[in-house]
């Protein structure tokens, strides 16, 4: 998409979650409509100092803290538009819609403004994961122990969870959803299943977690579940774009005892993987919750954690 106009956007977030979202005004294309801030890259600019020049321009701020996200490419009337987001977590100053446009901080899961341009949609419903994908391992664990700590990750903020069990037959499985998926409800957390869209409903489960393997045998993607896929490389990611997953887990990033022979990407070979994407990727392999910022400062969305996920206190 060479022709493209080349904008960077900022999803500017503040401590307690909000996003600020702000009014096209009079005089522009889609005025009215709400959106992220930003604006277009100049001859020779990076989107980074593209972003930092416009949100000190538009809002009087200076942004301190921004990590590359999500990519989108939209084709409007006056112009096809390819929007490079980033998240902007540490800012100076107070945003001020400096060119008289009004300003609003909104929660992603209930905005308030509208109407909005059709490009953020994509964005507005990725900012609904959270930084944390825990992946199951009862069968290392045992199930006691597993809902043990389940129950206390859920306590404590854990939102998003794989039940990935594949080793067992289909009914320990079951036995062990009929379990942990209403714990997991019970706490507002969304459990997908590694498996297939059959079995997920069957289970309760929010949505389908798709191996490497079911991705590249897939041909649509299953209505009204959520929809991950693991991925290790670009082809693969690539693949899992045009599915229109709502997520992937790329890796492993690090070496893994549980895959002693995994080529790892490294920490720069997960950023080329993930650049100009257009849907969120968690970093996995070999990671803590400890590796979130540096995730985050390499383009993933958030890490996927399976053994770190659940610690013994």
């Amino acid at each position: 998409m060479t022709d493209a106009l080349r904008v960077a956007a900022a999803v500017i977030v503040r401590a307690d979650g909000a996003v600020l979202l702000a009014q096209r005004p009079p005089g522009k294309p889609w005025a009215g409509y709400w959106e992220f801030p930003g604006g277009k890259l100049e001859s020779g600019e990076s989107a980074r100092d593209a972003l930092a020049r416009e949100l000190d321009e538009e809002l009087g701020i200076r942004v301190t803290r921004a990590a590359p996200w999500l990519t989108q490419s939209f084709v409007y009337p006056h112009a096809t538009v390819r929007l490079e987001f980033f998240r902007v977590f540490a800012w100076d100053g107070e945003p001020v819609g400096r060119d008289g446009q009004a300003l609003a901080w909104q929660r992603p899961d209930a905005i308030e403004v509208s109407p909005l341009l059709p490009a953020n949609t994509r964005v507005i419903a990725s900012l609904s994961l959270p930084p944390v994908y825990a992946i199951t391992c009862a069968g290392d664990l045992g199930i006691a122990t597993q809902i043990e700590r389940a129950g206390r990750a859920f306590e404590g903020g854990l939102a998003l969870v794989q039940l990935r069990e594949k080793a067992w037959d289909a009914g320990r499985r079951a036995a062990f959803a009929r379990e942990f998926v209403p714990l997991a409800h019970r706490h507002r957390a969304r459990v997908l299943l590694n498996g297939d869209a059959d079995e997920a409903r069957a289970l309760g489960a929010d949505g389908v977690h798709w191996t490497s393997k079911a991705l590249v045998g897939a041909v649509a993607r299953p209505q009204g579940l959520l929809v991950a896929a693991s991925c290790h490389d670009a082809s693969e990611l690539a693949r899992a774009v045009a599915l229109d997953v709502d997520f992937v887990v790329l890796g492993p990033v690090l070496p893994t005892p549980s895959h002693p022979g995994a080529t790892s990407l490294g920490w720069d070979g997960f950023a080329r993987v993930v650049a100009g994407t257009r849907i969120p990727v968690y970093a996995l392999g070999g990671l803590t919750a400890g590796d979130l910022d540096t995730a985050i400062a390499h383009g993933a969305h958030g890490v996927a954690l399976r053994s770190a996920a659940w610690p013994a206190e």
